[in-house]
Order: C-alpha cells, then sequence, then structure tokens
C-alpha cells in the first residue's frame, strides 16, 4: 500500500485539485441554477399554454388577466417594453456614447480615474430609488412643461436610461481603450485633429464593442422592473404610433410590471391568471436571450484583432 505523500509538493498538488473541483463546483452550481430558473418557467408556461392558446398569447391585443372578461394577449405588455427601451435608448445610448469618446480620448488620466469610477456609481443605486425618483422628483418636474399623466413612460424611460449609461460608458470605453495608439498617431501623422481621429477612427475601430455595449444596455432596460413598476404605472394598451406624444405621456405596463402586479396580487396559486406571470417571463426571457446572442453575434463579425 502506498503511503500519503506529505511532501511540500504533495500538499501543493492536493491543494491544486482541490481548488480546481471547487471552481468546477461553482461553475455547474451557476449553469444549474439557470438550467433550473428556465425549467421552472417553461412547466409553469406549458400548463398557462393548456389553457390559453399561444396564438390567442401572442398575438392578443387585451390584457387583462383577472378582470372579466379575462384577455391573456400579451402584445399591449410588449408595447409598452419596447417603449420603455426606446426612451431609455434615447437617453443613454448618445449620452454614454458620447461620455466614452471623452474619457478615452480627451480625459487626462488622473481625471479618467476619478470620473470613471463615480460614473459606474450610478449602477450600484438601488433600482428602486430612481423609481421613487422618477414619480416624486422627475414627474412633476416635467408636468411643468408636459401635460403627464402621475404614472407615464415618459419619467420612467429618463429614469432606465440614466441607469444604463454606465454599462454603455464603459463598456464602450474599454473598447474605445483597447484601439492601439499607432492608429491615433498615424491619423495624426496625417494632419487628423483630435475630434476627426474620435469620430473616424477610434469609433469605428472600436464598434463591435460599442454595439455590444448598446445591446446588453438594452437587456437590461428590458428586464429592469422596480422603476417601471413604480413610475411606469399599470395599464396594459397598446401603443399608438400616429399619437407619438401619447406613447409617453400616459400610463403604460410592461412585462415586468406586469409579473410584479400577478406575483403580489390575490389570485389563485394555481389558476390561469397566476399561470401567467411565468408565460409572461418566458416572453421576457426568450427576447433578451435573443439579445445577448445577437450581441455575441456581432462582437465575432466585427471584432477588430490588432497585432
Amino acid at each position: 500500500m502506498s503511503q500519503p505523500d506529505f511532501s511540500h509538493d504533495g500538499i501543493r498538488t492536493a491543494r491544486g485539485t482541490a481548488f480546481r473541483y471547487l471552481f468546477m463546483l461553482c461553475a455547474l452550481l451557476s449553469i444549474l441554477t439557470t438550467v433550473a430558473i428556465v425549467a421552472t418557467l417553461l412547466i409553469d408556461a406549458i400548463d398557462f399554454f393548456a389553457t390559453v392558446s399561444p396564438v390567442e398569447f401572442l398575438t392578443g391585443t387585451r390584457w387583462s388577466p383577472t378582470n372579466d372578461p379575462v384577455a391573456f394577449g400579451v402584445l399591449p405588455l410588449i408595447s409598452g417594453t419596447l417603449i420603455i427601451t426606446l426612451g431609455s435608448a434615447l437617453v443613454a445610448l448618445p449620452i454614454g456614447l458620447l461620455t466614452a469618446i471623452y474619457l478615452s480620448e480627451y480625459a487626462s488620466e488622473r481625471r479618467r480615474a476619478y470620473l470613471k469610477p463615480a460614473l459606474e456609481v450610478l449602477a450600484g443605486v438601488p433600482t428602486v430609488v430612481y423609481g421613487y425618483f422618477a414619480l416624486v422628483y422627475v414627474t412633476p418636474a416635467l408636468d411643468t412643461i408636459l401635460p403627464l399623466s402621475t404614472f407615464n413612460a415618459l419619467s420612467a424611460s429618463i429614469m432606465v436610461g440614466i441607469m444604463i449609461i454606465p454599462m454603455v460608458s464603459s463598456i464602450s470605453e474599454d473598447a474605445m481603450s483597447a484601439v492601439p495608439d499607432s492608429l491615433r498617431q498615424a491619423s495624426y501623422g496625417l494632419g487628423a485633429t483630435k475630434f476627426t481621429v474620435s469620430t473616424s477612427v477610434v469609433v469605428p475601430a472600436a464598434l463591435s464593442g460599442i454595439i455590444s455595449s448598446f445591446i446588453l444596455a438594452l437587456s437590461r432596460a428590458i428586464g429592469e422592473t422596480m422603476i417601471v413598476a413604480i413610475a411606469a404605472g399599470q395599464t396594459p394598451r397598446m401603443v399608438d404610433l400616429t399619437d407619438p406624444a401619447g406613447m409617453f405621456l400616459d400610463s403604460i405596463q410592461p412585462m415586468t410590471s406586469a409579473m410584479v402586479q400577478i406575483g403580489t396580487g390575490d389570485i389563485v396559486g394555481q389558476g390561469a391568471a397566476y399561470k401567467s406571470l411565468f408565460a409572461v417571463g418566458l416572453t421576457l426571457f426568450v427576447i433578451t436571450f435573443v439579445m445577448n446572442l445577437v450581441s455575441e453575434l456581432v462582437a465575432s463579425r466585427y471584432r477588430e484583432v490588432y497585432r
């Protein structure tokens, strides 16, 4: 029988093996958690679709899971989610990109060391704080110039946009910083200005990372819950594209807000209304998964390789 190896090398090898299995266990735990979430959504969503036709759910234009006549059309919820996403994109994408250009190309090392962490603090603010700020401060301020409802899409969109600015600016700035200085110096040698170098050389060279930051930020906006649940309202409605102002000035209900309403409401646990929560959740999961997949495809398709 071989004796245990208690030498220094043997202990180091055993320690390395233990850590390897520990890290593998953590990776498996993350995967199993994701699989369990998806399985839970699928099982309960299938139960829901045994009662409500998937066609009716995906094409219906009325959402009323608890009030007669009951209707489970998810299009009003998707419509509300897209409005919030569009509004937040109009706020976050230009501001985040311009901030990234400044941090990457204009700010000194000392200034960047202060500004970037300060900007990323926004990502650590609890979203419930953003929601109440939108309801208590942003809506009354906007109501002085616009005929807003108490709950409206505009205030919620602005705060969701502010929340995702750090994601856009941080990822975009990292992509721009990865562009080799040789490209910048070559442009300066041809007489280009800093603005021209920034917009015509650095941004196109970092385009894959910038687009990925846009898509990931919008995925985050689609899944935002507390801000829209507090500030956007609970009025599921189809958006009237012929009335752009009405899209943002009135109350709406995105998918996440509907899930909160169902989950916290007085609803029978095994009824179709309660099961619709999982159907909406599965729809939301599919949308965000597709957007993340598109982000990966764009990043791999347009990634620049520098030597």
